[in-house]
């Protein structure tokens, strides 16, 4: 047993280190998250929507409120589960589920076996439900629907992975799409194995589309992609429900051939200075069934000889310049930040399980846990807040040091007083509840 003595510090002998301050949590600030899960209706959404297959005949933990425990811990920012055996014993999150108890490690494993593939559909529908209802509180009558691919690292011998070349590592090939305006992560989809970046698209992105015009009718839909998602699927399904388009196409023969006829090599030019034309012109290539419009960028770097060319497909007006056409493609590296944001601090790429369709779930998961911290953000925070990263949003919201105090008839959950960003809390803490009124 340790005595007081041995914990007194060295550089003040009159202070003492013990673990015996009560019923303390430093996750208090997960009070807003579950505040905005209430306002959004999450667990009565999951309820209607996402289905298990569930055989037991007793059980402590509904799936459910596992799923709103996971995401919580996610939220947090503890990647294991194993967390939740020191975290089940939390007074905060202890309140968070009022009518169970919180589930251990043990039963999160057990959780993720009742998964099946209808299943991973219906968190897919439960992502959209949350953020229809944030685009209606937003007001948002635009979107840039960002498709990319990205990897998932496996080290073991999960199942269906495989070895990538591009990436260099033995992992996973998910599809993304963000919405470029907002920051909303609006689908995902676990592919198994090498897969060319463009594959299985058409059946990602259609209901996409399908979903969005029909619910929200007058929004102005652009779909955005680098040179992989450079195929007929995409473009006929946008011209199907009359979405625009702007996709990177890689350079080829034909495209050189036709950029070199609109370059204009001046000899009274500067050779300092860089050289930078725009052009657009009809081209269809021998896969599409109709010309399409290609817009060209010639380039000329400072003491470089001959120019380098870019070239983009649209489905934009002619009224519409090529200029205007790169800078549109251009905003699309807000994308990279979106993907690393869910990597590296909700863990989208994490992959413990050797069972594909359960990576797949803890995938889905961490995409949950982006949206409502991006709900957040987006909804609650003041304009200079917004661009705020996660793990600062942790700092200065989540984790705060706060103690469960019971009486006969209330709770009372005493922050600390010496909180620097008390200001910020209970200003997103009033945002929260004026959600209501719209949902």
């Amino acid at each position: 047993m340790v005595t007081l003595q041995e914990n007194a510090v060295k550089f003040n002998n009159n202070l003492i280190v013990s673990h015996d301050g009560g019923r303390l949590s430093s996750d208090s600030g997960l009070i807003l998250i579950d505040e905005l899960m209430d306002a959004f209706q999450f667990t009565q959404l999951s309820k209607k929507i996402v289905r298990f297959n569930d055989s037991r005949k007793y059980w402590t933990h509904t799936n459910h409120k596992l799923l709103k425990q996971l995401v919580l811990q996610i939220v947090a920012g503890y990647n294991t589960d194993s967390a939740a055996n020191i975290l089940q014993h939390d007074p905060v999150l202890q309140t968070l589920s009022i009518d169970e108890p919180l589930a251990s490690q043990s039963s999160i494993s057990r959780f993720f076996d009742r998964i099946t593939e209808q299943t991973i559909e219906d968190f897919q529908t439960l992502n959209q439900k949350m953020i229809d209802q944030a685009r209606l509180i937003r007001n948002d009558t635009n979107m840039i629907v960002d498709l990319d691919s990205t990897h998932s690292d496996t080290f073991g011998s999960q199942e269906q992975t495989d070895y990538n070349a591009h990436y260099g590592t033995n992992g996973y090939h998910p599809l993304v799409a963000f919405d470029g305006l907002t920051g909303d992560f609006l689908k995902a989809k676990l592919r198994s194995r090498n897969q060319y970046t463009s594959n299985g698209v058409k059946e990602f992105l259609e209901p996409l589309l399908a979903h969005y015009n029909q619910t929200i009718p007058t929004t102005d839909i652009l779909v955005r992609g680098d040179s992989g998602f450079a195929t007929p699927d995409v473009y006929d399904l946008c011209d199907l429900y009359e979405n625009q388009y702007v996709i990177r196409l890689k350079a080829n023969r034909n495209l050189y051939r036709l950029a070199e006829e609109f370059v204009f090599y001046d000899n009274h030019h500067p050779w300092d200075e860089k050289e930078v034309y725009y052009h657009s012109v009809s081209y269809q290539a021998a896969s599409w069934f109709k010309p399409r419009r290609v817009c060209i960028r010639s380039t000329r770097e400072v003491g470089e000889l001959l120019f380098k060319h870019s070239f983009i497909v649209t489905n934009f007006s002619e009224n519409i310049s090529a200029k205007r056409v790169f800078e549109t493609y251009n905003k699309r590296g807000t994308m990279e930040n979106y993907i690393k944001e869910a990597k590296n601090s909700f863990f989208f790429d994490k992959t413990d399980s050797p069972e594909f369709l359960e990576n797949e779930a803890r995938m889905m998961i961490s995409l949950l846990a982006y949206n409502l911290v991006n709900f957040l953000c987006t909804l609650c925070f003041e304009p200079k807040s917004k661009g705020l990263q996660v793990n600062t949003i942790r700092l200065r919201l989540f984790k705060v040091a706060g103690k469960l105090v019971n009486t006969a008839r209330k709770m009372y959950l005493k922050l600390s007083s010496s909180h620097v960003y008390q200001r910020e809390f209970y200003a997103v803490f009033r945002q929260i509840q004026r959600i209501r009124q719209y949902i």
